[in-house]
């Protein structure tokens, strides 16, 4: 039967094999060496000790120990113990040199992550600090499906006052991020008869395959010079945009178009599904105010701390509809939550201003980054158009025709990694075929920016 000891604060687990207690003991812990399960230098438990842990005699222990050390496996000195000899370790099977290993590339411009060495860390654990000790106990517990309601009532005032949503903490859904979201209302959406979602010609495959896998379809809408034209989609139930900042293109949903999806979703009894992934960035003209704000009873409104903290959180929102809350919060579940400590950090976060704080500090690296990229591109690649850069953390590099994959190959070559625009794609597009490249400019840090850009640069036709 296996047995276990805990020792200095760690445990190791062995199953004696073979005839015998010392044999079995001796194998086990060859193997536990072999293996690198006990690292070269780990001190051993005296024989006393681990006789009695794993109830046997002590003497079993001690020859053990004796035959490790002549074979060379374990050192025994006077003062110090018995500790794992140093030697080289076998690795599993499996992960020897034959077996390629993901690499991380030099300058990493692919789109949605923000510079994670500006996590700032010192306020987070400031506010980390002040909401657990100021949390009742009760805090601590399942909770409620829908997210602790500190987090959602500090939300309903934040999204009120910088996306202009209009909604109370009641029909906020705390989540793990957009296409946690989108999942959670595919199920919704199909229990009530709902077989399809029009989805923008480009965007992310992870959540249009949240829908799908919901059993929905999901149908590309046209693009064209005014940005995507959710027109009258008529055999879609819900439609789903990013409206202030197109994903990836960088337009904003065009006013006339705003009205008339809302209209449409009053007159059919549709629903608008607005992913406003980042909202906060704006640097040349004046926020587009979320579409939830025109009707909140039409609108889903979804919105994540990934792009202004850092996705590694997992904390996102949705702001239902009145009669949606309840079915979203049922479909949810009580299990599948996000961790109370990180929802009461962030409602800390957001009341003592210290996310406005950062939120304003990073537009503003953001911007010198984006404007940055625009003056080295004009001086390396004249024939290179950049667009989609009033707001986001992207931009979109317009390439002279067919030349779409050769750059996203160079830049590979040059330890660049980004993403060509057929990759956000839709597999039914009606839109033109564009040459382009989506450049993410907020995942390199400040101090790899300049290195970064000179990369990009040489990359380029």
């Amino acid at each position: 039967m296996p047995k276990s000891w805990a020792t200095l604060g760690v445990d190791l687990h062995l199953e004696p094999t073979g005839p015998g207690l010392r044999r079995g003991l001796t194998d086990a812990l060859r193997e536990a060496v072999r293996t690198g399960r006990l690292a070269p230098g780990t001190r051993l438990p005296s024989s006393r000790s681990l006789a009695a842990d794993l109830g046997i005699a002590r003497n079993t222990v001690a020859d053990a120990y004796a035959d490790l050390v002549a074979e060379g496996w374990l050192t025994a000195q006077q003062g110090a113990g018995t500790q794992v000899a140093d030697r080289a370790v076998v690795p599993p099977p499996g992960t020897g040199p034959g077996r390629r290993t993901a690499h991380r590339p030099a300058h990493d411009f692919r789109p949605g992550t923000p510079d994670l060495t500006a996590f700032p860390r010192t306020e987070w654990l400031k506010a980390a600090r002040r909401a657990l000790l100021a949390a009742p106990h009760h805090a601590l517990g399942y909770g409620d499906p829908r997210g602790l309601a500190e987090l959602r009532t500090a939300l309903a005032g934040y999204l009120a006052r910088v996306r202009g949503v209009r909604t109370d903490p009641d029909h906020i859904l705390i989540i793990a991020g957009c296409a946690h979201g989108l999942r959670i209302l595919g199920t919704v959406l199909r229990a009530r008869g709902v077989r399809s979602v029009a989805v923008e010609s480009y965007g992310l495959d992870v959540h249009w395959n949240q829908l799908t896998a919901a059993g929905l379809r999901a149908e590309a809408l046209p693009f064209d010079e005014l940005g995507t034209n959710p027109g009258r989609p008529s055999r879609a139930g819900a439609v789903l945009l990013t409206p202030a900042h197109q994903f990836p293109m960088g337009v904003p949903l065009h006013r006339d178009r705003r009205t008339a999806v809302v209209d449409w979703a009053r007159r059919t009894g549709g629903l608008v599904l607005e992913d406003d992934y980042d909202g906060e960035f704006r640097y040349d003209r004046q926020p587009v105010g979320a579409l939830q704000g025109l009707d909140p009873d039409r609108v889903v409104y979804l919105g994540t701390a990934s792009k202004s903290l850092a996705p590694g959180l997992r904390l996102a929102w949705m702001v239902l509809p009145q009669d949606l809350a309840e079915a979203a919060a049922e479909a949810k579940g009580k299990v599948d939550t996000c961790g109370v400590l990180d929802q009461l950090t962030l409602a800390e976060f957001i009341a003592s201003g210290a996310y406005d704080r950062h939120v304003r500090a990073s537009r503003l690296r953001y911007r010198r980054r984006r404007d940055a990229l625009v003056t080295a591109l004009a001086a390396h690649a004249p024939d290179v158009h950049v667009t989609g850069i009033a707001a986001g953390l992207h931009a979109v590099l317009r390439l002279p025709p067919g030349t779409e994959q050769s750059v996203v190959q160079s830049a590979a070559w040059q330890g660049v990694a980004l993403h060509g625009l057929s990759y956000f794609r839709h597999p039914q597009a009606v839109a033109e075929h564009l040459d382009a490249l989506v450049v993410g400019y907020g995942a390199p840090s400040d101090r790899g920016w300049a290195g970064a850009l000179e990369a990009l640069c040489r990359a380029m036709p």
